[in-house]
C-alpha cells in the first residue's frame, strides 16, 4: 500500500525541502520505490534533485490541470527515486485550481489512480496555506512537520496543527501527524535545547528521536544538485536522515501490523 506523507511547515526556513529530498534518497538507499511531488512554486526540490526545471517535457502544473499523466511527467533521478519537477507557471496552476470542481481533491484523484506502484509519496508543500498544500493534506495519509527549534516555532506550530486539525474535520478524516522533526538542530545553544524539551513535554509521542543537526554538508549539497547521502554519505547530515528514515519505516511497519491484527480479531 503507498502510503503518501505531506511535508509541510506554514513556516520557511525550517528545512521542508532538504527533508523532503534527503528522505526521500534515504528511503530509495534503503530500496524503496520512492516519488517525491514539488508543489512549491519556487521549485527548489526539483533543483536540489539536479533536474533542470526549464528543461523538463511536462511538470506538476499540467498533471495537475489533468493535462497530462503523472507516468508520463516524472523524471528519474541519479539518487533512485522518481521526482514530478515544477516550474513557476505552478502559480498559474493555482488559479484553474480555484476554478476547477472538487479542487481541493485534484492530487489525490491524481494520486489515487496513478501512485500505487510507490511505497512512498512525499510532496514538498510551499510555506503557505495556499490551494496547493490543501490539495496536498487532502491526498496525504499524515504530515511530517520540520521544525527548527527557535523561539517562534511552538507558536507557529499551534497554528499549523488547528489548519492540519480543521483538513481532518472537513476535507480528509484519515490525516494524521506523521511526526515532528527538529531540524537544524544546535545542541550547544541553550534556546534549541529549551525548545526541544518543550516539544517533547507538550507533544509526547509525536517528535522523532532523530535530530537534524547543523551541518555544512547538508547545506552544500542542494547548489550541487544532490541529497547529502550523494554529496558526503558519511556526513553526519547523511547519517541523520538515514536514522529518520528507518524511524519512518519501523512505525509504519508497526501501524500496519496493528492494523492487520485489528481487522482480524473483528471477524466474526
Amino acid at each position: 500500500m503507498t502510503k503518501v506523507i505531506a511535508i509541510a511547515n506554514q513556516k520557511g526556513g525550517v528545512g521542508k525541502t532538504t527533508t523532503s529530498i534527503n528522505l526521500a534518497a534515504s528511503f530509495a538507499v534503503m530500496k524503496r520505490n520512492i516519488l517525491l511531488i514539488d508543489l512549491d512554486p519556487q521549485g527548489n526540490a526539483s533543483t536540489g534533485c539536479g533536474v533542470d526545471k526549464n528543461k523538463v517535457s511536462y511538470s506538476t502544473q499540467q498533471v495537475l490541470l489533468s493535462e497530462v499523466e503523472l507516468a508520463n511527467a516524472v523524471v528519474r533521478t541519479s539518487s533512485g527515486f522518481d521526482l514530478l519537477a515544477t516550474q513557476h507557471e505552478l502559480i498559474v496552476a493555482e488559479v484553474h485550481l480555484m476554478k476547477m470542481p472538487e479542487r481541493e481533491f485534484q492530487l489525490k484523484k491524481i494520486l489515487e489512480k496513478s501512485a500505487q506502484d510507490y511505497d512512498y509519496v512525499l510532496i514538498d508543500c510551499p510555506p503557505s496555506l495556499s490551494i496547493l498544500t490543501v490539495n496536498a493534506l487532502a491526498a496525504a495519509h499524515s504530515v511530517l512537520v520540520p521544525i527548527q527549534c527557535e523561539f517562534f516555532a511552538l507558536e507557529g506550530l499551534s497554528g499549523l496543527l488547528n489548519t492540519i486539525e480543521q483538513i481532518r474535520i472537513n476535507t480528509n478524516p484519515r490525516l494524521q501527524i506523521e511526526g515532528l522533526l527538529r531540524t537544524m538542530y544546535d545542541g550547544r545553544n541553550r534556546l534549541t535545547v529549551d525548545v526541544s524539551n518543550q516539544l517533547l513535554q507538550h507533544f509526547p509521542g509525536r517528535v522523532y528521536s532523530t535530530v537534524i543537526p547543523r551541518n555544512v554538508r547538508l547545506a552544500e549539497a542542494p547548489s550541487h544538485g544532490l541529497p547529502v547521502l550523494s554529496y558526503d554519505e558519511k556526513s553526519q547530515g547523511a547519517i541523520a536522515y538515514l536514522a529518520l528514515a528507518g524511524e519512518i519505516l519501523r512505525k509504519t511497519e508497526k501501524e500496519r501490523s496493528q492494523k492487520a491484527i485489528s481487522e482480524l480479531t473483528d471477524l466474526p
